[in-house]
């Protein structure tokens, strides 16, 4: 079997999704990093949207974290990261959905807020999306991860984003609010797992790229 290509750019969490589903399941990878101001042609070739991150793999050119992650799943079903059930294996593609069209939007308008009106909103935003999370995910869940006991994809489709939370917390001021007590538990969980630390970046990291776009909110 051809060894499969990763292309992935360090500060991207639609990236940071496929490196932990990749290290969970042990599948030995070449990682290419790309520099997405000056992307290489084999790259280009490789993702027809031109994001990260994309696969090369046995003939096959894949892109967008969620298929890739499935694409992974099917090829390399060694530790399963999806239930075997077809009710519970949709439910696992809901919430990843709800990760992408719920808690992602929610991130980036609190982080991009220009005004106070837009700070307000986006806090508001994001602390319904984790409300929600703990109140019809979490709090339901019969372990300490998404669906039970076991790790899944949905556990690391919403990981990313967490890690960089406490940079949004230096500079917005946001953190998880503390009776939300499932969703921390669960962020314990997650991240005590060896595929997180072994993919973990400091908040610095995050707060240094961040702070690029993050303009102090002023009254309109």
């Amino acid at each position: 079997m051809t060894k499969l290509r990763l292309y992935s750019a360090k500060a991207c969490p639609f990236a940071h999704r496929t490196r932990l589903v990749l290290q969970e399941k042990a599948i030995d990878h070449e990682l290419t990093e790309v520099d997405l101001q000056n992307k290489p042609r084999a790259f280009v070739d490789a993702s027809l949207y031109g994001k990260v991150p994309a696969i090369e793999h046995e003939g096959h050119r894949i892109w967008e974290s969620a298929i890739i992650n499935e694409y992974l799943e099917e090829v390399f079903p060694d530790p399963p990261l999806l239930p075997r059930e077809p009710g519970r294996r949709a439910l696992a593609r809901i919430w990843i959905d709800h990760a992408n069209t719920r808690l992602v939007p929610a991130f980036g308008q609190l982080l991009r807020a220009e005004t106070p009106d837009q700070e307000a909103e986006g806090r508001k935003a994001l602390g319904d999306v984790l409300a929600f999370i703990e109140r019809e995910a979490l709090a339901k869940s019969s372990g300490p991860y998404w669906l039970g006991a076991e790790v899944s994809l949905v556990d690391l489709a919403f990981y990313p984003w967490f890690e960089r939370l406490p940079a949004v917390g230096r500079l917005r001021g946001f953190s998880i609010p503390a009776e939300l007590t499932r969703l921390r538990a669960w962020l314990d969980a997650v991240q005590a797992r060896d595929a997180v630390r072994a993919n973990l970046n400091p908040v610095d990291f995050y707060v240094e790229r961040y702070a690029k776009f993050v303009k102090p909110a002023t009254a309109a």
